[in-house]
């Protein structure tokens, strides 16, 4: 896994956001980075910047033997800087989150949490304005109803396919996905981007036409 500091993350998640960093993997080919737009924050201020510690969950008619057996095993595993990634494959019969689970993962310097399934115990965890962003609120446990089958896999979480490790950014405007191998490049241009937007903002509001601007600029 890239080991990188609590810093780089913070970096990112202070100077970067989920829009800029589409517009340049969008001119990089890579347009299919961003997950669905069910997938929302608990509250609004949260946002997300870290690696995928991923889990693929599925749907079950009956308790297993050993319940929770592979989700608490990644989250015992997790290392500082990791957010995990869930899909339940579009099963949104009971939450596959709670607050005890953001709880031990806040603990162990985890992130946050982004899943295309639901969430519970909404209270607790915006209490500890640990991050979660999820497809909608359930009491239902998964307990019996959904079973995590496999982590550290390649899954595909909001219609986007997400490596072991990948950077995973969320914010207010939604979640997306940087593969490892282009995210130096994304970064360094997104901060580039970021700069001439600052730019722009200033002339925009100096009252110029904004045409003329996008002409001399190409940005907007």
């Amino acid at each position: 896994m890239d080991t990188r500091s609590a810093e780089y993350y913070d970096d990112i998640q202070e100077r970067l956001y989920t829009s800029v960093l589409a517009d340049v993997m969008d001119e990089l080919g890579y347009r299919r980075q961003v997950m669905d737009h069910r997938i929302r924050p608990l509250f609004p201020e949260a946002s997300v910047v870290g690696r995928a510690a991923t889990m693929l969950a599925a749907e079950v008619y009956d308790v297993p033997a050993d319940p929770f057996k592979l989700e608490m095993e990644l989250l015992d595993s997790l290392e500082p800087g990791e957010v995990v990634v869930c899909t339940t494959q579009g099963s949104l019969h009971a939450a596959m989150w709670g607050e005890l689970l953001s709880t031990h993962t806040q603990a162990k310097g985890g992130r946050g949490a982004v899943m295309d399934g639901l969430t519970r115990d909404s209270w607790g965890i915006i209490d500890i304005r640990f991050p979660v962003f999820a497809a909608g609120l359930s009491p239902a446990d998964s307990k019996g109803r959904l079973d995590v089958m496999a982590t550290r896999v390649p899954i595909e979480c909001g219609g986007v396919r997400v490596e072991p490790g990948d950077l995973v950014v969320a914010d207010y405007d939604g979640c997306l996905a940087v593969p490892q191998g282009i995210e130096d490049e994304v970064i360094a241009l997104a901060l580039e981007k970021v700069s001439g937007e600052n730019v722009v903002r200033d002339i925009l509001r100096a009252g110029a036409n904004i045409g003329q601007v996008f002409k001399e600029h190409g940005i907007l």
